[in-house]
């Protein structure tokens, strides 16, 4: 497998990690960046653009990230925080007031973004061209009724976050999330990152084709990781707060549809290069290009813990800040201060404020990981052995 981009002194086994991911994880596709105090020191692609395809991948090739997209549409509610123009403990019925019905009136701002709002699941998931109308999953979410007292507990909302997040946003700034960030922070920091890819970028196929990939089985003599039987038993109960929280969308649209990819759905459909994932993370932190998202005060409300333990919808334990995952076991990250998100299937995008790192990672070979990706977790340990530890 030819890996082709560079990557500064001392960041060598960034490069062979990605390299050994196609070699030994089944990769077919697939690039990575990683900055450091603002500096691009790692920009690597390989494979090809699309899953069943031989067109190779480019610079500039661009994927679906999934949920990867909630860090980026998080980012939306705390820079419209910072600026005075949202508050966080206010009820979201004060922005949105049809929300209320059924106790939702103690719903606040925060518990949309730390997986405490109880709302994970619809009672009448949506079908896919009711998710793709950006009135439909705000209708249905106002009129659910919490599956949990709010704010007691947390799980994550795998899909419904993008429908309160959005709705939140529109309410604010008479905008979609998608074009909130399009204006307020693609454009500034010159990002090849879309919530509802452009009709121009569609026709010029900057985006390629993902699909789902399996793992190589393991080694003659190596175990095989299993996941915990409550976990399995929980995917596969259809009546478990798991399966209906992914089934919100049913069936879930085809993630190849030029229709599905000009949507915007802040949970789920963003799309972007590795380096602008990225370089998105390094302005969170710092400054890139003379551009800085992040106040230093809002870097530390996205990554307290807000959120911590058995995670109702996930079973394992998970932690949270403000619309993003934190460092532990069910998401690792580079160190105890990191934030960030991954996409379940590989894509994964987080900072690191203490090293100054932040990453992004893009593929088109979607696995059956819904947070610890191994391929992305390759190239984190890669960083980690660069930066001497």
């Amino acid at each position: 497998m030819d890996v082709h981009g560079t990557v500064a002194e001392g960041f060598e086994p960034v490069r062979e990690a990605f390299a050994r991911n196609f070699e030994v994880l089944g990769e077919r596709g697939a690039a990575v960046a990683v900055y450091r105090h603002g500096r691009r020191v790692v920009d690597l692609w390989g494979g090809t653009k699309d899953v069943d395809g031989t067109e190779p991948w480019r610079r500039g090739t661009a994927q679906v990230v999934r949920s990867a997209t909630k860090g980026v549409a998080a980012a939306v509610l705390l820079l419209l925080h910072q600026r005075g123009e949202l508050d966080l403990d206010a009820p979201v019925g004060a922005y949105w007031p049809r929300f209320k019905a059924h106790g939702k009136d103690r719903v606040l701002v925060r518990h949309v973004l730390n997986h405490r709002a109880g709302l994970p699941v619809l009672d009448r998931p949506l079908t896919p061209a009711e998710a793709l109308d950006p009135l439909r999953g705000p209708e249905a979410v106002a009129a659910q009724a919490p599956a949990w007292q709010p704010g007691t507990d947390h799980g994550y909302h795998a899909l419904t976050y993008g429908w309160l997040l959005d709705e939140l946003v529109r309410r604010v700034t008479g905008r979609g999330t998608g074009e909130w960030i399009a204006a307020e922070i693609a454009a500034p920091l010159g990002l090849d990152l879309w919530l509802g890819l452009p009709a121009a970028e569609e026709a010029a196929g900057r985006a390629g084709r993902v699909g789902r990939v399996d793992g190589p089985e393991p080694a003659s003599g190596v175990l095989r990781a299993r996941p915990k039987r409550s976990v399995t038993e929980a995917y596969q109960d259809p009546e478990s707060l798991t399966r209906r929280a992914f089934a919100a969308i049913t069936p879930f649209p085809d993630q190849n549809d030029p229709a599905y990819r000009a949507a915007a759905l802040p949970a789920t459909n963003g799309i972007a290069t590795a380096d602008g994932l990225a370089r998105f993370y390094a302005a969170l932190i710092g400054e890139v290009g003379g551009v800085r998202l992040f106040d230093p005060a809002t870097v530390e409300l996205a990554r307290a813990e807000e959120s911590a333990g058995p995670d109702r919808v996930l079973v394992v334990g998970t932690r949270f800040g403000l619309g993003y995952m934190l460092h532990g076991s069910a998401s690792p990250f580079l160190g105890p201060g990191s934030f960030g998100h991954p996409g379940r299937g590989g894509a994964l995008g987080f900072a690191d404020p203490e090293t100054g790192i932040a990453l992004g990672y893009v593929t088109n070979g979607l696995r059956k990981t819904v947070t610890a990706d191994p391929r992305a977790q390759a190239l984190v340990r890669g960083v980690r052995a660069a930066l001497g530890n």
